[in-house]
């Protein structure tokens, strides 16, 4: 429940941000649109200095700052504290309190007999959940063509079912940067544990195209699985995120 309010509440606030560009989508969904056209006349009312310039036009935030706006953090990719360890994820604005989700895994999901193995090879971004499901969270060669087919197959006209902007430098979800979490040590010990998510059916339609992950085969019979990252502990600004990748919580 936790995880599904926070996901909602921060896709509605990167949606909102983001109005000028779904159109499409909104031609579709007449009562969605009067709902966030609402939300958006509150939300100007109450900032009115910062979110309008003097035409009166809608102020548009970075996707990190409408995360600070939201969950009062900001969380990106930096060159780790560990040495040798390449990439890590930090705080780098504000404060997250503990049992917050503060990123997410993203990438292609399998079932445990589909195929994996040439995506596998040498590839260090694949997540095990606990019934076998597989998470590749590899933004390079064979993984990225893989997600990037398996997501343009199950876009439905303007709706787009997941997110492909965490393959880029930019991602338009700024949760979605979890796989370059490193692992715990006897330095540096976990502050964050995974848990394991699936998106449920009444999951809104218009919202998936913030959802970071999608499944390797095109079956509706199952949820999305989603995998989040939660604070162990309070993490103040400055730090970076270690995880314990023998904790997942189902």
């Amino acid at each position: 429940e936790d995880v599904f309010e926070t996901l909602l509440k921060t896709f509605k606030a990167l949606f909102i941000n983001d109005l000028s560009r779904q159109a499409d989508i909104l031609a579709l969904l007449p009562e969605v649109k009067c709902q966030y056209l609402e939300l958006l006349t509150v939300e100007q009312k109450q900032s009115k200095v910062n979110s309008c310039n003097h035409q009166g036009q809608q102020h548009v935030f970075t996707p990190e700052e409408v995360l600070f706006n939201t969950l009062g953090f900001t969380v990106s990719r930096d060159q780790s504290s560990l040495v040798s360890a390449g990439t890590g994820v930090f705080v780098t604005k504000g404060f997250v309190p503990k049992g917050t989700v503060v990123s997410m895994y993203p990438g292609t999901v399998y079932r445990k007999h589909e195929p994996i193995f040439f995506q596998s090879l040498g590839n260090p971004f694949i997540f095990r959940c606990i019934d076998g499901v597989l998470i590749d969270g590899n933004d390079k060669g064979l993984s990225r063509s893989v997600y990037r087919s398996c997501s343009r197959r199950d876009q439905l006209g303007p709706f787009q079912m997941s997110d492909e902007s965490w393959l880029t430098a930019t991602p338009q979800n700024p949760l979605a940067v979890g796989q370059y979490v490193n692992n715990c040590s006897h330095e540096k010990a976990a502050n964050v544990c995974y848990q394991e998510f699936d998106v449920p059916g009444h999951f809104p339609v218009e919202l998936k195209q913030y959802l970071p992950n999608i499944v390797y085969s095109h079956d509706t019979e199952s949820h999305l699985r989603c995998v989040v990252l939660v604070t162990l502990r309070d993490i103040k600004q400055g730090e970076e995120l270690f995880s314990n990748y023998y904790t997942v919580v189902s």
